[in-house]
């Protein structure tokens, strides 16, 4: 279905940046709304329920997989993390815009199932800076962190599939970039002629 909202989905390896990213997307552009996944881990520093996730037993996981609640889900550092079909549906169908931070797996089903969903995959500037950020992140123990490294190798490949490329080498630079992919998409002519059809029939624009 084609939907009159945009759904941004932005993937990387941990540690690249991309939370950090997203959230000052959403500061600056109010038109962009989170959709906030589930997960089986438990919270980390100030995270809250409902806020950075819905925390939920791996029961209950089981029951919204058996439910098929889900537009993805995967396997991530040992636990499971799911993207609500219902949340996005309802937004991007009212023509609002959604963004998600999701692993490389969740981000390609997504494509599957919405298929005009734009896919951003965020880059470290180097394997040494990516180490650098984990460790100065202070979250993770040393065999964690050499987990997510390793994963990181696998999660770098994926880069090619996705529809753009974002190196976070200077923050405020990829932040623009993550702007101007937001925009250009509303500047497509499906998103003009949905967001300002009195203009398109004015203008004798079928």
């Amino acid at each position: 279905m084609d939907y009159p909202g945009n759904l941004f989905v932005v993937a990387a390896p941990s540690g690249t940046g991309k939370s950090s990213l997203v959230k000052a997307l959403m500061e600056v552009d109010a038109g962009v709304r989170p959709s906030v996944s589930h997960t089986t881990r438990e919270p980390r520093g100030q995270e809250k329920h409902g806020r950075e996730y819905f925390f939920v037993s791996q029961e209950d996981f089981d029951t919204l997989v058996a439910r098929d609640g889900f537009v993805e889900w995967a396997h991530v550092h040992g636990n499971r993390y799911g993207t609500s079909r219902m949340a996005i549906e309802q937004r991007i169908a009212d023509g609002g815009d959604v963004v998600l931070e999701i692993d490389w797996q969740g981000a390609l089903q997504i494509r599957e199932r919405f298929a005009n969903a734009i896919l951003v995959f965020v880059l470290p500037p180097s394997l040494d800076e990516l180490r650098a950020r984990l460790e100065r992140r202070g979250e993770d123990s040393p065999d964690v962190i050499e987990l997510r490294m390793k994963n990181a190798e696998e999660e770098l490949a994926q880069a090619e599939k996705f529809d753009f490329v974002i190196i976070n080498e200077v923050f405020e630079r990829a932040l623009f970039d993550l702007k101007a992919i937001v925009h250009a998409q509303r500047l497509k002519f499906a998103a003009q002629k949905s967001a300002r059809p009195e203009t398109f029939k004015a203008l004798n624009i079928a």
